[in-house]
């Protein structure tokens, strides 16, 4: 349908609204009691024996009331059949032209069916000459569009093709549509505009709509998961000081009442950590966090995560924690532990989830794969470093702008990462990686920390937590020192977050999971924007 055949179908619809304000019919309904999902209507009727439709039509029994949005429609003279989708499914309705009625109150609690509409006189209702007057069946013939809204009543029965299908008796107008479907029913095709129009996509792609009820069910499993868990779900604040934690670069905003310059989160971890000062001893958050970096199918700007805190634990305790996690979520979502997962070049492998997974050595494999000896760089050695990677012919964007820390990160991402299918543990992480995670009792220049990797996408992170607070500002000292020589995702200093930890806090883990990546994977995606249902866009071009 081109863009000149919508502005006209659309104007027609407009038309059509100030007919409908003619014959005493609001296009837009205030209310209305729907007691029937048509995906219960389905499992209750499949069954069922069904009276013969030409006995139905003269005498109906009412049995179901239900409403949604029209599809499909085709007329028969004085028979026409529609599709309405809600929710949960869709059906088959049929009116008759000899029994159809059309409730027109504006209450629910009060029906008032008509079977003929006439148009508003300035004397009211009366006095009108028969050819003014339409049916209610004609009404819904010539008034009601495919995408509208209604609802409808009466008997449930089959068709001689064994189709279920309601006779509709009475119904009545809930809200108009004023712009056409497009593409008829074959669905959105452009990505941009997929993306840009997700509530036609969902309505008119059933795959897509599955995808997004199987997100809230994962919310709701994985909550149930903390829960039976005994963790008590907080919420921290999205806005603050610092842009401490991750290397990455913030979103900067004007706070005016304060007068002052706030950070979006990259993470909640330094606020969930605070609240186990006193008493809390697990705690976990699901939310957004916000990250100033490039778009490519496996990042986002703005994105989601559940990260939680467990006093008493390490990340051992949380790679066990992690395992057990899955296998929930793969059981009480009844999922198969086989997924097919695309690789860096597009090629698909099959991963199997089965649990426990395998732990490989972070610092092992990077010397390995790169031929350099990373534990042997200091916070002030970025310069060597540098040319080291570049003596290996081994390049990544924006080399000369980054620091010790994230020259290594980049450069496992680069060597190491993309090589890990299968899921698993990548621990043993150089100290100065991570400035919030404990410092290996064994080993002085090893952190206590892990990712998980499935198909080179970093799934989740834990350490076992930094509770000195003198080491703590000492490695922020560090990064600030970073920060000044332009390295832009270095961690910042966040005063209040080392001024908890002088009071005291307990041994304990923290664990972060991307929920975007995880459930990309387990719906079989290539993009985390086929997961976000209204992600992120730039502006359109008005004059296009």
């Amino acid at each position: 349908m081109t863009e000149n055949t919508q502005q006209s179908e659309r104007d027609v619809r407009i038309q059509k609204i100030q007919k409908m304000k003619e014959l005493w019919v609001k296009p837009y309904a205030q209310h209305f009691a729907k007691k029937d999902l048509i995906q219960d209507i389905i499992k209750q009727y499949w069954d069922k024996e069904f009276r013969d439709i030409n006995d139905i039509i003269p005498n109906p029994e009412k049995q179901v009331v239900t409403a949604g949005r029209l599809i499909l429609y085709r007329s028969f003279g004085k028979l026409s059949f529609w599709t309405i989708i809600d929710s949960t499914e869709k059906i088959q309705v049929m009116f008759h032209r000899d029994n159809c009625k059309m409730d027109i109150s504006t209450s629910a609690n009060e029906p008032k069916l008509v079977d003929n509409l006439a148009p508003l006189t300035k004397g009211g209702r009366g006095d009108l000459i028969p050819e003014e007057w339409i049916s209610a069946y004609k009404f819904m013939e010539k008034m009601v569009d495919v995408w509208d809204f209604i609802w409808v009543t009466w008997e449930v029965f089959k068709t001689h093709k064994w189709e279920l299908t309601i006779f509709v008796s009475e119904f009545k107008f809930l809200s108009k549509a004023i712009r056409p479907l497009p593409e008829k029913f074959h669905g959105l095709t452009d990505q941009e505009e997929l993306y840009r129009k997700r509530y036609l996509d969902m309505t008119m792609n059933p795959e897509s709509y599955k995808r997004f009820l199987f997100k809230s069910k994962f919310y709701h499993v994985l909550r149930e998961f903390y829960h039976k868990e005994w963790f008590t779900e907080i919420q921290t604040s999205i806005l603050g000081n610092a842009a401490s934690w991750a290397a990455a670069k913030p979103f900067i905003t004007h706070h005016n009442d304060f007068d002052t310059e706030f950070y979006l989160r990259i993470a909640f971890e330094t606020a969930l950590k605070k609240a186990t000062v006193w008493r809390f001893e697990k705690v976990f958050e699901i939310g957004q966090d916000f990250r100033n970096e490039w778009s490519d199918p496996s990042h986002l700007q703005e994105f989601t995560q559940v990260e939680h805190y467990a006093v008493y634990r390490n990340y051992e305790d949380n790679m066990r924690f992690t395992e057990k996690m899955m296998d929930y979520i793969f059981d009480n979502m009844w999922i198969d532990r086989k997924l097919n997962v695309k690789d860096k070049d597009w090629v698909v492998k099959q991963v199997d989830f089965t649990t426990p997974w395998p732990r490989i050595d972070y610092v092992q494999w990077v010397n390995e794969a790169s031929g350099l000896d990373i534990t042997k760089y200091t916070e002030n050695d970025a310069d060597q470093l540098r040319a080291d990677i570049r003596a290996k012919w081994i390049e990544f964007d924006w080399m000369d702008d980054m620091w010790t820390t994230t020259l290594i990160d980049y450069l496992y991402k680069k060597v190491l990462r993309p090589k890990i299918v299968w899921p698993a543990f990548i621990y043993n992480y150089p100290v100065i990686m991570q400035p919030l995670a404990r410092v290996s009792d064994e080993d002085a220049g090893i952190v206590e920390q892990f990712q998980l990797l499935v198909n080179g996408r970093e799934i989740c992170k834990a350490y076992s937590e930094l509770v000195d607070p003198i080491f703590q500002q000492s490695n922020f000292d560090k990064q600030a020192e970073a920060a000044a020589r332009w390295d832009e995702e270095a961690t910042a200093w966040d005063k209040d977050f080392v001024t908890a930890m002088e009071y005291g806090m307990p041994p304990q883990s923290w664990f972060g999971m991307w929920i975007e990546r995880i459930l990309a994977i387990l719906t079989e995606q290539d993009n985390l924007r086929d997961v976000v249902m209204f992600p992120i866009m730039k502006p359109e071009d008005e004059n296009n």
